[in-house]
């Protein structure tokens, strides 16, 4: 198979290199999948360039970066069920404590890390689907129904925070939305009720007057550290903040006392590790709203294998209005 690869740390034009390797045949439970694109994360440029924290060498000898993708079943292990082959299908956790990820025209992994994609659904949006889509949907629906309810989603233009806006409205929230810029029309057009400017100083006030002076019910927050006084200040009684970022404070000073007597849960979302119900729930609900046409994945730019760097600079940059896909097949 053709692979972009790395074996060293560093800067992508450094260490990103296209190589030809022997593609693993399917054990017992695994699928071979001839992958047409892989999506990439700021979670594989950041692996790639070694800026995890007592990191200092890749885990393995070569690595394939990516975890998100989408192909084809071409071959099956013993136990897998033959009808398998030909399914178009959607990768996660390609690259997650495996050494052979997404960045390859064929990948060679568990057979339920392949998911079956709903008629309809392209192979772009499919490899946008691992990392951002469940993502969003777990954050939105860790808790259950969220029908009736208010949810507060900051970030809501950003690629994680877009779908975050689409699913709640599908799940039947109301949807109150934080954006800047150029971002405040995209969370529009995600379909959030109302969109706020996150940089305003009197932003709590703003979503308590947005949701008729009462607190919400749930928050999706991109940006933990720097926005929890805000979210004390908004979040209701009983009410759930599930983070899945802190990068602007990575060590945030939390308000227990108000949050104590609020009685908040606050949960904390890494993708890679839901537990098996968790992820089968999650992609469950991924799947009935793709079937249900409820989700739009934008894509910023497809690159070629041999442009690879160039791709991981596209989303090192940020300020990106859709995902950033690998062409492998």
């Amino acid at each position: 198979m053709r692979a972009v690869t790395y074996s060293a740390f560093g800067s992508a034009q450094d260490v990103l290199r296209l190589q030809d390797i022997e593609t693993p045949p399917p054990g017992p439970g695994e699928v071979t999948v001839d992958l047409a694109f892989s999506g990439i994360n700021p979670s594989d440029v950041k692996a790639r360039a070694g800026s995890r924290p007592g990191v200092t060498k890749p885990p393995f000898p070569v690595v394939i970066p990516h975890s998100d993708g989408a192909g084809t079943v071409s071959a099956v292990g013993e136990g897998v069920d033959p009808d398998r082959l030909g399914q178009r299908v959607w990768i996660w956790n390609g690259q997650w404590r495996r050494a052979y990820g997404t960045a390859a025209d064929q990948i060679t992994l568990p057979a339920e890390q392949a998911v079956r994609l709903p008629d309809g659904t392209d192979l772009e949006t499919g490899a946008s689907l691992g990392i951002p889509g469940l993502t969003a949907c777990f954050t939105v629906f860790s808790g259950g129904d969220v029908a009736g309810k208010t949810l507060l989603i900051q970030g809501g233009a950003g690629t994680v925070g877009y779908l975050a806006v689409q699913l709640a409205k599908w799940g039947g929230a109301r949807v109150i939305a934080t954006a800047r810029g150029a971002g405040l029309e995209r969370a529009g057009d995600a379909g959030a009720d109302v969109v706020l400017d996150f940089t305003d100083p009197d932003l709590a006030a703003q979503v308590l007057a947005a949701n008729n002076g009462a607190p919400v019910d749930r928050i999706v927050e991109v940006e933990f550290g720097a926005n929890i006084a805000t979210d004390t200040d908004v979040i209701a009684e009983n009410g759930v903040i599930c983070a899945y970022g802190s990068a602007l404070d990575m060590t945030p000073t939390l308000p227990f006392y108000p949050l104590l007597f609020k009685a908040v849960t606050i949960e904390i979302a890494l993708i890679y590790l839901l537990s098996s119900q968790q992820r089968r729930a999650t992609i469950a609900r991924l799947t009935d709203a793709l079937t249900q046409n409820a989700l739009r994945c934008p894509v910023e730019k497809v690159f070629a294998m041999n442009d690879c760097a160039a791709a991981h600079r596209a989303v090192e940059a940020g300020q990106r209005a859709g995902a950033i896909l690998l062409h492998t097949g």
